[in-house]
């Protein structure tokens, strides 16, 4: 009885023993397969954490200087900001000039905005021809948001200059900007402008001088400008320029005013145009005093000596201006220039031929039509003489001629 008493104990050990290492043997899979699905993303995460990439930390004299560079737009907008204004004009608009066949009609007016600045302490404030041109009245807002009324002290649709004075505004409120020297600017160094596009006050935008000497031609820009002649020596920028802006100053890193912005180009991003703040020099004591500028004048239109018409005139010389036209009784027709005679096709191109070939102005080289044009407004005053040297039928001549004013438009 013993020994079986013994037999079924080892019996049910071996059992129970069996049963306790199947029932692990089925859990192991299990659980591994639990600590796998548990792992398998934290390893990924560690795998993926290693692999992105970690900024480089930049060196400090780069944070500096990256500091430095705008602290500098900081200081400089809070210098510059409260000499520059908005300005804001009434027009009156005759709507059956505008709309032809309309009975006549009550007056309607329309408002304009663009920008200006200050110039002294008098109230004088520089702006855009075409902003306040035909304007019966001026408004000008401050940077801290004082309005004021202003009057048109003079115009000049010829460098789309013009100059307003503020009312009512007391010298210590007045903030002048300072004036620097366009003749000393380089494409590339940085351009800066403040001003109200769209008639957000106070808005500065950056960029560089994209290129000097540039000319607005008549046509699509000199049409909204207002002016027949060509406006000469510009300032190209890629600062943005937009509608509100004009009238405003373009300045330099230093804050000082070295251009006048005053268009841009609607079908062009990045092209905007400034008057030369030399320009600005010359005529603002004029336009103060007088209420115009009195231009020296030729009379003459022509354009650069090209290739085909260097060949097709059989000229001795590789630049000049050819005249194309010669206004009637005007210097030039007085002096005896002649203007282009005939016209001749050139690989589908016409070709003006047959008038003067200017290629000096008082001793001056002219390599391209305008710089006739910058030497008369540099160096010229109404009623002065100057000797031009031309090509006519193959030869050099001299010619003198006696500037007169610009006719009024």
């Amino acid at each position: 009885m013993k020994k079986s008493v013994v037999k079924l104990s080892v019996v049910l050990l071996v059992v129970l023993l069996t049963v306790s290492l199947t029932g692990c043997l089925c859990c192991l899979p299990t659980a591994r397969r639990v600590v796998r699905e548990v792992s398998e993303p934290t390893a990924v995460y560690e795998q993926r954490k290693e692999a992105e990439p970690t900024p480089t930390p930049l060196p400090p004299e780069v944070v500096r200087q990256a500091d430095a560079e705008e602290q500098l737009l900081i200081n400089l907008y809070k210098r510059v900001n409260p000499g520059v204004v908005h300005v804001r004009v009434v027009t009156a608009v005759d709507m059956s000039e505008l709309l032809p066949g309309l009975p006549d009609s009550e007056e309607q007016y329309q408002q304009g905005t663009g920008s200006g600045f200050v110039v002294d302490k008098d109230g004088h404030i520089v702006t855009n021809n075409h902003v306040v041109a035909d304007a019966e009245e001026v408004q000008v807002m401050f940077h801290d948001g004082t309005t004021v009324r202003a009057t048109v002290v003079g115009t000049d649709p010829d460098s789309d200059l013009a100059v307003i004075k503020a009312e009512g505004v007391a010298a210590s409120e007045l903030y002048p900007l300072l004036l620097g020297d366009s003749d000393s600017l380089e494409i590339g160094q940085r351009a800066l402008v403040i001003g109200n596009p769209y008639g957000l006050r106070g808005t500065l935008t950056v960029g560089i001088i994209s290129a000097l000497g540039r000319s607005l031609q008549l046509g699509r820009m000199s049409e909204v400008l207002g002016s027949r002649f060509s406006i000469p020596e510009l300032i190209q920028t890629d600062a943005a320029i937009n509608p509100g802006n004009s009238g405003g100053p373009l300045l330099n890193s230093q804050g000082q005013v070295i251009g006048v912005n005053t268009a841009y180009d609607p079908e062009v991003s990045g092209v905007g145009f400034a008057v030369p703040v030399n320009t600005l020099k010359r005529v603002l004591p004029k336009l103060i005093a007088e209420g115009r500028y009195a231009y020296p004048w030729l009379g003459i239109s022509g354009r650069d000596l090209s290739l085909d018409l260097i060949e097709a005139m059989d000229l001795p010389v590789q630049h000049g201006a050819v005249v194309i036209s010669v206004t009637p009784d005007s210097p030039a027709d007085k002096a005896g220039l002649r203007g282009s005679s005939e016209t001749v096709e050139e690989r589908g191109l016409e070709l003006e031929i047959g008038g003067d070939v200017i290629i000096a102005i008082d001793g001056q080289p002219v390599r391209v039509f305008d710089d006739i044009v910058v030497y008369l407004l540099r160096s010229t005053e109404v009623g002065q003489k100057v000797t031009l040297t031309i090509i006519r039928d193959g030869r050099e001549q001299s010619v003198q001629v006696t500037l007169a004013e610009r006719p009024s438009r």
